[in-house]
């Protein structure tokens, strides 16, 4: 074992098969290796004095690669990657968390193939559906000639189709605004450009800022051009199927299904999951309200000790009075949320004095009930 001559002795000194033998002439990594190729230090290797000089610079070579490449990633994970909007925060949660809706979840993602919708001949895949600068326009001959701004944005600046859909009735959680007066529109875009009108999500103070006067009064025309529809059924329910809030803040029915009570809440869900997920602007949605919250509402409307009579300024049947807007028909949890935001003080412009005097005796209570009922008439 300690034989100098023991060939299977790993400390023999004398074992020219040893590897650790800092003398051996056949280790290719001994140092005093006058043969060795790669030995910097070998005086007999005329490419040995620049051998050094090579490694030491092509380290610093990796290093200066591995420094760009990481300063890239951090910028590159500041900015949108292509065809996809600026990355939106999410909002920061209050309540009532039935009206602002924040995410929670997500459903499953749809296949990477193309989609379509029932009636169109179009087919967009999930990443063009979702790209809040280009969104998909499933029923072209359906609408007039879309300003620029509805269809293409940059930077900051979403299309307008793709939260408000292409014929202006919108999600739940953004706005109906098809069929407003071209003024009406124009004023509540500068309201948000001024900061006197906030959003709670921050997403229309932004656009609001991108756009250009001629950018919004064009996008104000087409809108107006729109003819209303019914794209929001509204039902007294004491019990809703359970919730969550997933993907672009809106609310879907849990995939594992089971019941909740409606409890002092408007539960807003799509009549088709998967048909509001592509933005199809023949897909609406149910409103569940509490029971009797319709006729509770409908009496607030007339007036009396805590508001105003809706009609003398919204007009008959509430459908707008010259540039005061129709309330009629719209997302019940728009709704709510306008209510709150005039009472609190956060909606300022020209139109809040009035409805400030009108919200500030409302109860949480009452502002549900008002917005089942006025969700609940036609549209005009």
């Amino acid at each position: 074992m300690n034989g100098s001559n023991d060939p299977n002795d790993p400390n023999d000194p004398n074992d020219p098969n040893d590897p650790n033998d800092p003398n051996d002439p056949n280790d290719p990594n001994d140092s005093n290796d006058p043969n060795d190729p790669n030995d910097s230090n070998d005086p007999n290797d005329p490419n040995g004095s620049n051998d050094l000089q090579s490694r030491s610079m092509l380290k610093t070579l990796v290093l200066v690669a591995g420094l760009v490449a990481v300063l890239s990633s951090a910028v590159v994970s500041q900015q949108p990657p292509a065809a996809t909007p600026t990355a939106l925060p999410s909002p920061v949660p209050r309540e009532p968390s039935w009206a602002f809706q924040v995410q929670a979840g997500s459903l499953p993602a749809e296949p990477a193939t193309p989609h379509t919708v029932p009636g169109s001949k179009r087919q967009y895949t999930p990443a063009q559906i979702d790209d809040l600068r280009n969104p998909p326009d499933w029923f072209p001959e359906d609408h007039p000639a879309p300003a620029a701004r509805v269809v293409k944005g940059e930077g900051n600046l979403m299309a307008c189709g793709s939260c408000h859909l292409m014929n202006g009735e919108g999600h739940p959680e953004s706005a109906t605004v098809s069929g407003f007066t071209v003024d009406y529109f124009v004023q509540q875009m500068n309201d948000f450009r001024s900061g006197a009108r906030k959003d709670f999500a921050n997403r229309m103070d932004l656009i609001a800022k991108a756009m250009t006067d001629q950018e919004i009064r064009d996008v104000a025309q087409y809108f107006a051009s729109l003819k209303p529809r019914k794209f929001t059924t509204v039902r007294e329910a004491a019990t809703v199927p359970a919730t969550f809030v997933g993907q672009g803040r809106m609310r879907f029915a849990d995939p594992k299904g089971g019941t909740e009570p409606v409890g002092k809440r408007i539960i807003t869900l799509p009549e088709d999951a998967e048909r509001a997920r592509r933005r199809d602007p023949n897909s609406g949605f149910i409103a569940y309200v509490p029971p009797g919250s319709i006729a509770r509402g409908a009496a607030l409307a007339k007036g009396g000790a805590k508001t105003t009579n809706c009609t003398i300024c919204h007009g008959e049947g509430l459908r707008g009075l010259g540039n005061v807007p129709r309330i009629a028909g719209l997302h019940p949890i728009y709704v709510a949320r306008q209510l709150i935001h005039f009472k609190e003080g956060t909606r300022n412009g020209v139109d809040a004095a009035l409805m400030k005097k009108t919200t500030a005796g409302l109860t949480d209570d009452d502002i549900i009930d008002l917005s089942a009922y006025v969700a609940s008439l036609a549209r005009p």
